[in-house]
């Protein structure tokens, strides 16, 4: 008979679902808008991956939940935090030292894990909304254009942009003004990524060295000529786990099967 296990990630922006069963395949998963009602979210994000698994809630023996609003699911087992199930997702697909870098919708991270997954340190920047979901969002808005075709219009962009303000409000007005002075679209949302590109590299990546990194997140998910820049940048290889939006979601997913694995042995 088989053990089914789930993870769900409530982050601000999206909330997520894994389901695993007990040789940690992916089953199901479901990502949806987290709007404003947390408690909702989590219950709506875990019936999709039960619909799509043919399954229901009892036969899921251990939840585990993770994100800015962990604590509302209240049906899950355990929570952890993001930073926990970041790292334990991507030791799922890369069992080594690492340094993760979560770009979410309200902050990235930077994650370092050691050769055996656990977390050595991190850096978490929540200052501003620059270098996030929210910013590239917000850009979005204000020049009018469809998020999902930000990432193709950076790659047509033909020359390198930079925008000198931190904060997302002035760096917006800044995007606008220079586009009525003559710059293009294209240009200035590729100056919008090479700004969140900087933010990164000022959490701690400028001194990586020969360590492997990690990139996850939905904005690395839908952008993924980020990665291309930060690539540029730094002059070294990136990885990019499989879903990356997922990658918290999976981490809480794994730690539900190995809290039951204990619960069981005790």
């Amino acid at each position: 008979m088989t053990d089914y296990y789930m993870g769900i990630d409530i982050g601000a922006a999206t909330s997520k679902a894994v389901l695993i069963n007990d040789v940690d395949q992916i089953l199901a998963s479901s990502v949806i808008p987290s709007g404003v009602d947390f408690t909702s979210a989590a219950e709506t994000v875990a019936s999709n991956v039960l619909k799509d698994a043919k399954l229901i809630m009892e036969q899921i023996k251990y939840i585990v939940s993770t994100g800015y609003g962990r604590n509302n699911v209240i049906f899950a087992h355990e929570n952890k935090t993001e930073i926990s199930c970041h790292g334990r997702g991507v030791y799922h697909y890369f069992p080594e030292s690492a340094l993760i870098v979560d770009i979410g919708g309200q902050d990235n991270k930077v994650i370092k894990i050691d050769a055996a997954g656990k977390r050595l340190s991190f850096k978490m920047n929540r200052k501003c909304a620059a270098g996030t979901g929210t910013f590239l969002e917000e850009i979005a808005n204000r020049l009018g254009v469809p998020r999902e075709n930000m990432d193709e219009m950076a790659r047509k962009s033909t020359k390198n942009i930079t925008i000198n303000s931190y904060c997302t409000v002035f760096a917006s007005t800044e995007i606008l003004a220079r586009i009525r002075e003559g710059e293009t679209v294209e240009n200035m949302v590729k100056g919008a990524f090479n700004s969140i590109v900087l933010r990164i590299i000022e959490l701690g990546l400028s001194g990586a060295g020969d360590e492997k990194i990690v990139m996850t997140g939905g904005v690395v998910q839908y952008n993924p000529y980020l990665v291309e820049l930060l690539k540029e940048k730094l002059k070294v290889d990136i990885t990019v786990p499989p879903e990356p939006q997922l990658t918290g979601a999976l981490g809480a997913a794994l730690f539900a099967h190995e809290m039951d694995n204990k619960v069981n042995k005790q």
